[in-house]
């Protein structure tokens, strides 16, 4: 129902007025009444309000004109006329009608209640087209944000009596627009799969059922330039620019093609790098060893901010509050390098005066102040502002985090405005998988990560598989006496069957109390106190004597602490960095075993390549134990095989009982692997990937009394190679891997294939 134009009566009257003359008389012509006709609702003294002409003025066809146009922009009527008889002046109104119920059609999508929030139409307000396109517009909005930009909304209205009307919004959602293709103009130093696998959006594939990530957004496409921007910085491109990024809409609306065009620029090294101190008495030797860029490294920003914030740290502890540190960079473009002076001077005096969190409804607000590296009436440092929006990143809590400053009540006083959007940070997942080590697997975790707002975690996993079933609950408190000390308890019970390798079953009840804490950015100490029941069960009849004599349950109460050190660039595919893992565990204060054990895992990552990506890894586990005036026994020893001795079975090398083929364990490991993972040719976003490698150990020692039985503990090395394949599917990881020993003993047990899959969701 459109507005009609004005009314020809209304045209008549203008004219009629223009037309007639203007004599002594009729120059005095005025308005002696206003009477309104039509109105049902609206009452008459409401319609002469909105004139803006009144009893006594002349009939000025200006002024008339202009009340026209006051009462068409109320938005009350469909149509209004002025008309004019004799000395007064007839408003005729045909009122816009009343919406009596709102309702959608075709959304199976998206519910009626989130549509509803967004139109601004309600019932028993007026009905006016404009306002009816207005919300045909928001309801197609929002199906574009969730990438169906093919849905169309058609308005009905139903006519019902006392000029009331039902509305209905006919919808149609149309398929998922998804992204068709993801091309690069201008990129020689990266390939497009290369430059695909930095951003979000993805191109659209049918195993790409639990991503939304292949639907078109224009926000995350914005964020993608700048993920872009960010990658290759962090490889030298100092002078990189995304010049264009285009998305077009197929014909059919069913798709969109996005075209990043870039300009790459040189490539740069650092030159010089050097620290200069304009503070008095300040030795910058101390600060020299923190600057993590070296002269001719790759060029990287990342680098400069992470030297940035570790000296800026340093100088708060030396007691210099007021400190800048300004990066200055001297780019060489002829030799293609940057040399950076960090030039270190006194700040100005400004001081925190508060700090104002907004939007957290459910999380606490100490539990983002204590991320926070700057307190209320702290000297200000733009440094320790950057990490402290790092670090309330890094809790997952918030979806987006947003830190910024503005001017306090004095020019010295600056005020914090930290915002955040909540996330979701419950879970309940389910999972599923296999192996050929544990056969069919299943699991159940319900985890939440910040307990009634407060950062506090709990998890509850059961686990079953074909040889095991775990029962894990746990709690975790991330600041612990009121320092950054992750303490809590676990409480499990294991059941494992060991039937084909050694001929029992083990059992482990147990409670185990931890605490852990950062020393440095990237290394970190946790201690742990276990209390826990060990049972040999269901031993064979027939199975080793070495173990028929451990059947039974024993108690172990043992302190351990590990050391930690991670600075890969990504835990799931990484590329560079290395992580080392030391544990210690010493058991007898209390319980039946005494013994001290020494276990280390290391891994080291580099690229040999970097277009094609082929990565190099280097690892080694160790590990030895030593019983305390006793013999080591079997619950505590170590296996190898299966997955840290690819090539050979689970416990398939090491301590044998010859009469039976049982698997023993042994006092003393090591497993060094070697490993080139490379590309197979497909596109990136696959990510799927080839392995080569080369394992190399052996598992030797063990406390028993070899007069009972024909035990075989050559110790000496092992060796095997192969190939793998490796996909981190939307369903979770598959592996396969294809080793073959070439170095093994006669009673060592192999296998040619190894395949695991598992997923939670």
């Amino acid at each position: 129902m459109a507005a009609r134009p004005l009314r020809w009566s209304f045209v008549v009257f203008v004219l009629a007025v223009l037309a007639t003359p203007l004599g002594p008389a009729h120059s005095q012509d005025r308005i002696a009444d206003i009477r309104v006709e039509g109105e049902q609702r609206v009452d008459p003294a409401t319609v002469r309000s909105y004139l803006t002409v009144v009893a006594g003025d002349p009939f000025d066809p200006a002024a008339l004109d202009e009340s026209l146009k006051s009462l068409f922009a109320t938005g009350l009527f469909e149509d209004v006329a002025l008309e004019r008889e004799g000395e007064t002046l007839v408003v005729r109104v045909e009122e816009n009608p009343i919406i009596n119920r709102i309702a959608f059609e075709g959304n199976l999508r998206i519910e009626d209640e989130e549509l509803e929030r967004e139109i601004d139409l309600r019932p028993r307000v007026v009905y006016t087209p404009a306002r009816v396109q207005d919300a045909v517009g928001r309801i197609l909005e929002i199906y574009r944000r969730s990438g169906r930009y093919a849905a169309t909304v058609e308005p009905k209205i139903i006519e019902l009596d006392q000029n009331r009307v039902d509305l209905v919004f006919e919808i149609q959602e149309g398929p998922l627009t998804t992204v068709q293709s993801i091309t690069f103009v201008g990129n020689e130093a990266f390939s497009d799969s290369r430059l695909r696998g930095e951003i979000q959006t993805v191109e659209g594939r049918f195993w790409r059922v639990l991503t939304t990530n292949d639907t078109y957004d224009p926000d995350r496409l914005a964020f993608d330039q700048e993920l872009l921007r960010r990658f290759y910085v962090s490889q030298g491109f100092a002078d990189f620019e995304v010049r264009s990024a285009i998305a077009e809409l197929t014909p059919e609306g069913d798709g969109f093609f996005i075209t990043f065009t870039v300009d790459e620029g040189p490539r740069y090294r650092f030159g010089e790098v050097t620290v200069e101190s304009r503070i008095p008495d300040l030795d910058t030797a101390a600060l020299e060893a923190l600057v993590e860029t070296r002269a001719g490294d790759v060029y990287d920003a990342e680098a400069i901010e992470e030297s940035v914030t570790a000296m800026t740290e340093r100088l708060g502890q030396l007691g210099y509050a007021f400190v800048e540190i300004n990066p200055r960079l001297d780019r060489n473009r002829a030799e293609q390098t940057i040399g950076v002076t960090y030039e270190v001077e006194e700040g100005p005096r400004v001081y925190v005066e508060r700090i104002e969190i907004t939007d957290n409804v459910r999380t606490l607000d100490r539990v983002i102040r204590r991320e926070l590296l700057l307190s209320e009436g702290d000297a200000f440092n733009s440094a320790l502002l950057r990490e402290s929006e790092r670090r309330v990143r890094r809790l997952g809590f918030f979806d987006e985090v947003s830190v910024s400053t503005r001017q306090g009540s004095a020019p010295d006083r600056l005020v914090v405005d930290v915002e955040v959007t909540e996330r979701a940070t419950g879970e309940l997942s389910f999972g599923a998988g296999f192996s050929t080590t544990d056969g069919p697997l299943a699991a159940i975790n319900l985890s939440e990560r910040n307990l009634l707002g407060t950062g506090r975690r709990v998890r509850a996993e059961l686990a079953l598989s074909g040889r095991r079933q775990d029962i894990d609950l746990s709690y975790t408190e991330p600041y612990a006496f009121g320092y950054e000390i992750d303490a809590g308890f676990d409480v499990f019970n294991t059941r494992t069957d060991f039937q084909d390798e050694s001929s029992f079953d083990e059992e482990n009840l147990g409670l185990r109390l931890r605490a852990s804490y950062p020393l440095t950015r990237d290394i970190r100490h946790s201690v742990r106190y276990t209390i826990r029941r060990d049972e040999i069960s269901d031993v064979d009849d027939d199975a080793s004597v070495f173990i028929q004599q451990e059947e039974g349950d024993a108690v172990t109460s043992a302190f351990g602490q590990s050391f930690s050190i991670d600075t890969r660039d990504s835990l799931t595919l990484p590329s560079t960095g290395y992580s080392v893992r030391l544990d210690q565990e010493i058991a007898g204060l209390g319980g039946d075993r005494n013994f001290l054990s020494h276990e280390l895992s290391s891994d080291y990552f580099r690229p040999i390549f970097e277009e094609p990506e082929i990565v190099l890894r280097l690892g080694l586990d160790a590990g030895y134990v030593f019983g305390i005036g006793e013999d080591v026994t079997l619950a505590n020893r170590f296996f190898v095989g299966g997955n840290n001795f690819r090539g050979f079975a689970v416990s398939g090398i090491g301590p044998r009982d010859r009469d039976t083929d049982d698997a023993l364990g042994g006092n003393a490991y090591y497993v060094g692997t070697a490993e080139l993972r490379f590309p197979l040719g497909l596109p990136e976003e696959l990510r799927l990937f080839g392995r080569g490698f080369v394992d190399a150990g052996t598992l030797t020692e063990i406390d028993v009394d070899e007069s009972l039985g024909d035990l075989a503990d050559s110790g000496n090395l092992r060796l095997s190679a192969g190939v793998g394949l490796t996909w981190l599917s939307p369903f979770g990881p598959l592996s396969l891997d294809f080793g073959q020993a070439i170095l093994e003993d006669d009673v060592d047990e192999t296998e040619l294939f190894r395949f695991s899959f598992g997923t939670r969701f």
